[in-house]
Formats: structure tokens, sequence, C-alpha cells
């Protein structure tokens, strides 16, 4: 069973803020090789996750969703760790959902049942591409080379930010075949770039180059060719430099403010943050009077 087969990841209390995902695949492994496809390298505070299937493009199979979910919560679960980078190696972050995979469905009745929301509050199976519906308490950076179409898009959409190399690409490719998005790009494409240029991403399905991406807001950094991961890591690093609770705290009020009035927006992000102030904030503020930080310094903080 995979699942038993990838315990190595999972170490710690669940984070208060992560919300696991139900594990629904239990086939077999055609070969160890399977488990391989994703991997962890650790560099002080920064974990960079690696999705690794290269002769595919980096596109999704079974067993890479499942070990996404579980490195991932492993991540999250980590107290030395505070910020994520997730890249593909081989120079596709994802060519979507592996379509081979879901050519295999024909003819099967409800083949993705298994990942239905639950009509009770009980945790949600993981998404259709892995970790995408996953709601860490800490950051993730999309490193992205080459294409992240179709649910590719979807998983660098998940992530906080994004890092795209200058010949990189965004693009709802799957409007050729029929394959609608349902892992959280009409839920995430909006909220980031608005519902008219949404819609028309989405509704034509065409290429969004780097150049584009950053200029409406999709793309946080523009990276040389073959430099997104190491642009995404010391972006990972320069946030890991800071308190962490109070970085926890206004990303998690940014997420909470969704949808909700000025007012209730204003009253959760009180609620959320106040207490930071006491934990991390009276201490800062000390550092600054001692002379640390005095005009705009970011370097000894």
């Amino acid at each position: 069973m995979i699942v038993a087969a990838r315990r190595r990841f999972l170490k710690g209390p669940l984070s208060l803020y992560s919300r696991p995902c139900v594990s629904v695949y239990s086939g077999e492994l055609e070969s160890a090789e399977e488990l391989m496809t994703v991997s962890i390298e650790r560099s002080g505070p920064v974990t960079t996750v690696i999705h690794a299937r290269p002769e595919a493009r980096n596109a999704m199979d079974l067993a890479s969703a499942e070990t996404l979910v579980e490195a991932f919560l492993a991540f999250d679960r980590d107290p030395d760790a505070a910020v994520a980078v997730f890249w593909g190696a081989g120079g596709a972050f994802c060519a979507g959902w592996d379509l081979k995979l879901a050519a295999s469905l024909a003819g099967r009745s409800e083949p993705l049942t298994a990942l239905d929301f639950p009509d009770d509050a009980s945790p949600a199976p993981r998404g259709p591409m892995g970790p995408s519906r996953l709601e860490l308490s800490k950051p993730v950076i999309a490193a992205v080379a080459g294409p992240a179409v179709a649910g590719g898009f979807e998983l660098a959409l998940w992530c906080d930010l994004r890092v795209m190399e200058e010949d990189a690409y965004f693009g709802v490719y799957c409007r050729r075949w029929g394959i609608p998005l349902i892992d959280g790009g009409t839920v995430r494409l909006p909220r980031i770039v608005g519902q008219g240029r949404a819609l028309d991403i989405i509704l034509t399905g065409r290429k969004v180059a780097a150049e584009e991406a950053f200029r409406i807001g999709l793309a946080e950094r523009i990276a040389p060719k073959f430099k997104a991961r190491e642009v995404a890591e010391e972006l990972a690093h320069e946030i890991a430099r800071f308190p962490q609770e109070c970085v926890r705290a206004d990303r998690r009020s940014v997420y909470l403010q969704h949808g909700l009035p000025v007012r209730e927006a204003l009253r959760r992000e009180w609620e959320n943050s106040v207490h930071v102030l006491e934990q991390e904030g009276v201490a800062g503020a000390a550092r600054f009077s001692s002379g640390r930080g005095r005009g705009g310094d970011f370097g000894a903080i």
C-alpha cells in the first residue's frame, strides 16, 4: 500500500491550522520507483518539495498526488520549517492531470466519487492534483519552469506566491479536451487577477506567458531560465528571517477575510492577530528602540 510506504514523511502533531485530507488511493505499487517521484530537500528553515516525473512533464499520477499531500503536511507539522518551495524537476512545473490516467477511467461509473466533499464537517479527501485542498499554516512558493497548465496551473494557484522563469507559462490547456477546472482554478484565479481576466484565461484556455503573468499579478517574481528554484528559495529564506508567528498571522488574515464585509473582516483580523503583538511585537519594538532596523534597514533585525 502506498500510504504505508510513505510514513517516513509524517512526524509530529498536526498544525492547528492544517486541514488534513483523507487518503483515497489504496492501489498496489507497480514498482518501488513510484515512491521516488516526490522528494524533500531542506536548507535551514526552507523546505523544497520536488515533484519529478520528467518523462511525463510532471503530469500528476495517483502516487505523486498522495505523496505530495503527505509531504506538505509533514512540512506544516515541522517546527523547524518556515517556508516551502514547490518545484517540478526537469524543466516543467506540471503539465496537469495525467491524461493516460484520465483515459483509463472510461466506462467507470462515477470514477471520482472518492474525491467528493463530505456532507458533514469531516476532512475532505485530497484534491485531484494532490495538495490543492490543504489549508496550511505556512507559506508555499511555486517555482515554475516550463508549463504549469491545466491542473498544474491549479497547483501553482494553490501556492501563496509564484516565481516564474522567463519562458515559463500558464494556461487552461484542458479546455481542448472537455476537462473542467475542478481543483480550485475557478476559485483562486479570479481572487488573484479579477473576474474579467480570469474568465478570459479560463474560457479561451490560452497561453499566459511569464511577462503577462507578472503584469497582471499572477506571478510575483520573474527568474532567468533555469533559476526559478534558486530565486524561489532566496525569497523563502527572506521570509523565513522574520518573526514567524507574525508572518503566519498576517498570511492567515489575508485568507480569512475573503467574502466578508469590511467590519467583519476587520474584526477577524483583530481577533486573529492581536495576541501576536504580545508574543513577538513587544520584543520587536524593543529591538527597534535599541537601534536596530532604523531607516528601513532589513539587514540587522
